[in-house]
């Protein structure tokens, strides 16, 4: 009998490893994605995020797990609950694809070898991918109810300070421990001077203190400076042009509410995959990089 010997082509057989790895992180990410949804759905509703089993809204009967599959069920259901045909959510898939997206860009942010990772390349994925699938469910929760869970904000500011402290010796993360601490001072505190300069002045809240608390968690794991700058000049940019937008399109005045979550979002996802000067360079934003002195 023939001895069974892996592909004989090194490259090869390296190439596969690392599809497998890749495929596994990507589909480590849909599921974390499919977590995410039932944060989004029921937090705003105070239910909890871990028991009962979910449930179609139309129908309320409890859905199996081959019709919970991660984007899969929802192509094979055709966007329709399997017993009374009610649609299903296109917010679902594409939590679900975002983070399978995410899940993947920041492995190899932080793991240079597929095939042998450090533990703490691991630990550096595995907390960055937590803290922007935080962010992703911020997105879309302050997207429909304009609010932003404490859930994750709070919670994530003493996960994140540990877990920069566990892996700031490897490459590409961001900040150390005390630039972590740091950050969440001055990114809730720059944030909340400017929600109360603007009362003073507008005589209005303008900002809800969710950003405040949202700017400290972001703060936490990007450290101080240059991310705050960029952060807060990115979501205020992007904030801005979409408000002017909504009273082009739809008519709104200039009190017209608009949530600020999701812009801190971007500028802070912008910030992480691609650095400031890149992302600069990306947007375009090199004027304003060479006006601040980090040109």
């Amino acid at each position: 009998m023939n001895d069974i010997h892996p592909i004989p082509v090194e490259g090869g057989f390296v190439g596969l490893i690392s599809v497998y790895v890749n495929v596994v992180v990507v589909v480590f990410g849909a599921i974390v994605g499919s977590f995410l949804n039932v944060v989004i759905v029921r937090w705003p509703k105070e239910q909890s995020i871990v028991k009962p089993r979910s449930a179609c809204p139309h129908c309320g009967r409890m859905i199996a797990w081959y019709d919970n599959i991660p984007v899969v069920s929802f192509v094979v259901l055709r966007a329709r609950c399997r017993h009374c045909g009610g649609p299903i959510s296109w917010r679902y898939p594409l939590v679900e694809l975002l983070t399978a997206a995410f899940s993947l860009l920041m492995f190899h942010r932080f793991v240079g070898d597929v095939q042998h990772p450090s533990p703490g390349q691991v630990g550096a994925y595995l907390l960055y991918l937590g803290f922007v699938a935080g962010l992703v469910a911020i997105t879309f929760i302050d997207l429909e109810h304009y609010l932003i869970p404490d859930l994750v904000t709070l919670t994530s500011i003493p996960i994140g300070i540990l877990g920069v402290w566990a892996v700031e010796q490897v490459p590409g993360v961001p900040t150390d421990v005390r630039g972590s601490v740091i950050g969440a001072l001055i990114g809730g505190g720059s944030l909340y001077l400017m929600r109360l300069i603007y009362q003073l002045i507008r005589k209005d809240e303008g900002m809800g203190l969710g950003d405040v608390k949202m700017m400290a968690m972001i703060g936490t794991f990007l450290g101080p400076h240059p991310a705050l700058v960029f952060v807060i000049f990115v979501s205020s940019f992007l904030g801005s042009v979409a408000g002017i937008t909504m009273m082009a399109l739809k008519g709104k005045d200039l009190k017209y509410a608009l949530p600020f979550g999701p812009f801190l979002a971007v500028g802070a996802i912008v910030y992480l995959l691609w650095g400031f000067r890149h992302a600069a360079r990306l947007l375009p934003l090199e004027p304003f990089v060479r006006g601040i002195g980090l040109g």
